[in-house]
């Protein structure tokens, strides 16, 4: 009965157990969401298309129109499919993880992601996008979140040689081990200016919570949220090996832990992600394309 809650409603009287699976109702909440959405998109877009003098041009808009919201519809479902899946795995509770601060410890020292303040992990590797540099900086700042005093990293993207991602991560380690992701505050930039910042959350505020990034003690088919932000940040990881040998130009790691991460707001999105002990993360690995982003060098300063 793990992961389903029991709610007694009163029938001819008596009390009787009905069970709800509140991971499916999420899903089911944000199919909703995204439906009404995509309807709302379309008519805006009919706005639009009945300002248009042409005859053919507003004919043209309409149709483009119905296409965009098939499109969109069609998004809608493939991520309701995908929280579903997940949902096989994770079981029925709320996802309420219990934050006490006292349960916290200054230090991220987990073996297969240590932050060590004044640590940067320099990773490149040719994309789709271009070619990737990408440096995750551990600073020593800090920032409080739900009373927990997390790490802070300022991780940057360059696709040949322009800045295109520009990110604040917040993690923390409990006692037994496991780091929690609290948060990022991140901008998508192009011809230096800003064009996104969907992914940006903070652990309590509007009902989004943390997530564990890396387990204490991590095990084959372990399968969990790394974060959740419904709708805007809801990654998932699962652990396939804990004996990978990864070869990359920072050098040849052995008993690798091989994670894949997906996420339902992508769901052509397959990463594979390689952390060797008492470094971190030394590969990723795109599972679609192929596309490699490796572990350069590490500075300290």
């Amino acid at each position: 009965m793990a992961g389903v809650i029991l709610v007694f409603t009163l029938i001819n009287g008596g009390a009787e157990p009905k069970r709800v699976d509140f991971c499916r109702q999420t899903a089911q909440d944000a199919l909703t969401s995204c439906q009404a959405g995509a309807q709302s998109d379309y008519s805006l877009a009919l706005g639009k298309c009945d300002n248009l003098s042409d005859p053919a041009a507003q004919q043209a808009c309409r149709t483009q129109a119905s296409a965009d919201l098939q499109d969109a519809r069609q998004t809608c479902q493939e991520q309701n499919d995908a929280r579903l899946a997940a949902c096989q795995r994770l079981g029925g509770a709320p996802y309420d993880p219990v934050i006490d601060p006292s349960n916290f410890v200054p230090q991220v020292d987990n073996p297969y992601f240590p932050l060590t303040p004044g640590t940067t992990f320099i990773s490149e590797g040719q994309t789709a996008q271009g070619f990737e540099h990408d440096e995750f900086a551990v600073t020593r700042n800090t920032r409080v979140i739900l009373g927990v005093t997390c790490t802070e990293v300022h991780d940057t993207v360059t696709t040949d040689g322009e800045l295109t991602e520009d990110t604040l991560d917040w993690f923390a380690q409990d006692r037994d081990g496991n780091v929690w992701y609290f948060g990022e505050n991140t901008h998508e930039l192009e011809d230096g200016l800003i064009t996104t910042i969907d992914g940006t959350f903070m652990a309590g505020v509007n009902g989004d919570k943390p997530g564990i990034v890396m387990k204490a003690h991590p095990a084959i088919r372990d399968f969990y949220r790394q974060e959740f932000s419904l709708d805007n940040a809801e990654d998932f990881a699962e652990t396939l090996s804990l004996t990978e040998t990864v070869t990359v130009r920072a050098g040849t790691f052995h008993n690798c832990l091989k994670s894949q991460e997906t996420t339902p707001l992508e769901t052509d999105l397959l990463e594979h992600k390689f952390y060797a002990p008492g470094v971190g993360n030394v590969l990723t690995v795109d599972a679609t394309t192929g596309d490699r982003v490796e572990l350069v060098r590490i500075r300290h300063h």
